[in-house]
């Protein structure tokens, strides 16, 4: 149901047109490795992974799978992110086509490329720029941030409903394990789940910790991704699955 695309069902059947989501390798490690902090198993837990970067998704990890996941088809559905535009209305496509005389390609440059927190401040894709422009008073600025931090909070509360619940909610990649503003100010949309942030472990910069304070019912940790690490591990599985198979059959 997460990922069928409410389309007549034979392009599905034509062209596999479903959601796929990206990010997986990072969203699986600090899962696992958020996890492993807590001294639980992973199959026991609901856990919402934000990679926050210059592309950017939120996943609902329950019982130890993904279950949903921000991005889609391609990369540009979801979050509002560095250049792409993220989800909005399609009909907006052939209205600007339309008006602009744009053909498929401008399109399609404009919403990966020219989009995003880039297209709203005028500014630039990295959010150290934007953060510096929106404290010298650049509206477009601060009005980018404002999108984004939205973006990622109603994607954490939708997954929140999917999962009945959220036992942690981890913050990763450049963006999520660097801005503790914007680390704050999406937490701070989600006090109805009891959220309390610890400022001064908050303020930490691309470290393995626990934002959360011990009274908040649900734990919120920074995580540093590492895909690589990850990649070397299902890899080292995947051989030795097949030299098990080859000694043992």
């Amino acid at each position: 149901e997460a990922y069928i695309y409410p389309l007549p069902y034979e392009y599905y059947e034509k062209y596999k047109v479903r959601k796929y989501g990206f990010h997986g390798t990072s969203h699986k490690y600090v899962s696992d490795r958020a996890a492993y902090i807590m001294d639980r198993p992973i199959e026991d837990l609901k856990i919402i992974t934000c990679h926050l970067g210059n592309g950017a998704s939120v996943s609902a990890i329950k019982n130890g799978k993904s279950i949903d996941t921000t991005m889609g088809f391609t990369p540009l559905e979801g979050l509002a992110m560095g250049t792409r535009c993220g989800s909005i209305d399609p009909s907006i496509v052939t209205f600007l086509m339309e008006k602009e005389n744009l053909d498929t390609k401008q399109i399609y440059d404009i919403m990966n490329k020219e989009s995003g927190v880039l297209g709203i401040s005028g500014v630039s894709s990295d959010f150290r720029d934007i953060e510096s422009a929106a404290e010298n008073g650049n509206e477009r600025a601060q009005m980018a941030i404002d999108v984004f931090n939205y973006k990622v909070k109603t994607s954490i509360g939708a997954y929140v409903a999917a999962m009945d619940g959220v036992d942690v909610i981890v913050f990763t990649a450049g963006l999520g394990e660097n801005s503790a503003t914007n680390r704050k100010e999406i937490c701070e949309g989600l006090s109805y789940l009891g959220i309390e942030i610890d400022e001064e472990e908050n303020k930490k910069r691309r470290e393995e910790t626990t934002i959360s304070t011990k009274n908040s019912k649900v734990k919120v940790m920074v995580v540093p991704t590492d895909e690589e690490l990850a990649i070397a591990r299902d890899t080292k599985e995947i051989i030795m699955g097949d030299i098990l198979d080859k000694v043992l059959y």
